[in-house]
């Protein structure tokens, strides 16, 4: 059976292919095939993310979508959620998670036996979903009343702005120059960074 890997990591993550090689292993041990290797730099509260819609295109019905955890699939509000879960199944795709054991089932057809595990993992997924949620708005009321505090503390005082890569920025402008009429998606695959970021320096061009 062929199986498509999904890796996530969050802005402030370092590598998004840090759980590549267990789920190569993990691949290895369910006999399965894998044929696509999906990973991204993204926050996991919003639905489209390039990566991932790329793999909901590719995979065919039938095959694995294959994930470390709930959370690198989500962290969405229950909307996002449910369309994402919508998409998953319109396309036929058995979402497969290493560490939750009832979704390994998944990959052979069980009979009637998968058709109650398939209702079951599926409310143990959704569950887990929520929590990733939950743990997400939790971090960021956290972040919000911290900064309401310090405010409190010291009124004069103001966020330090981040800083911009010179090194990227210089990679993004270099290839604009040199390649004008390549895409900003393209830009920012060979730069590696967000197309955000492309975006962002082709405005500060236009203003230069």
């Amino acid at each position: 059976m062929y199986t498509h890997l999904y890796l996530r990591a969050s802005f402030k993550d370092q590598d998004a292919n840090r759980a590549k090689v267990a789920l190569e292993q993990f691949a290895v041990e369910k006999q399965l095939e894998v044929v696509g290797i999906y990973a991204e730099n993204v926050s996991g509260t919003k639905l489209n993310r390039p990566e991932l819609m790329r793999l909901l295109n590719t995979a065919a019905a039938g095959e694995v979508l294959l994930v470390e955890s709930v959370d690198r699939l989500s962290r969405l509000s229950q909307g996002d959620w449910e369309a994402l879960k919508a998409t998953i199944k319109t396309k036929g795709l058995r979402l497969v998670v290493a560490d939750l054991p009832t979704s390994h089932m998944l990959i052979q057809d069980q009979g009637i036996t998968g058709q109650i595990m398939d209702v079951v993992n599926g409310m143990l997924i959704d569950l887990m979903a929520t929590m990733a949620r939950l743990d997400q708005e939790k971090r960021v009321e956290r972040i919000r009343q911290g900064l309401e505090n310090k405010r409190a503390a010291e009124p004069d005082w103001k966020p330090a702005g981040k800083g911009k890569n010179v090194v990227k920025w210089n990679a993004v402008k270099a290839l604009m120059q040199k390649h004008p009429t390549m895409s900003a998606d393209d830009i920012a695959t060979l730069a590696k960074c967000g197309v955000a970021t492309v975006y962002r320096i082709k405005r500060e061009m236009s203003l230069a």
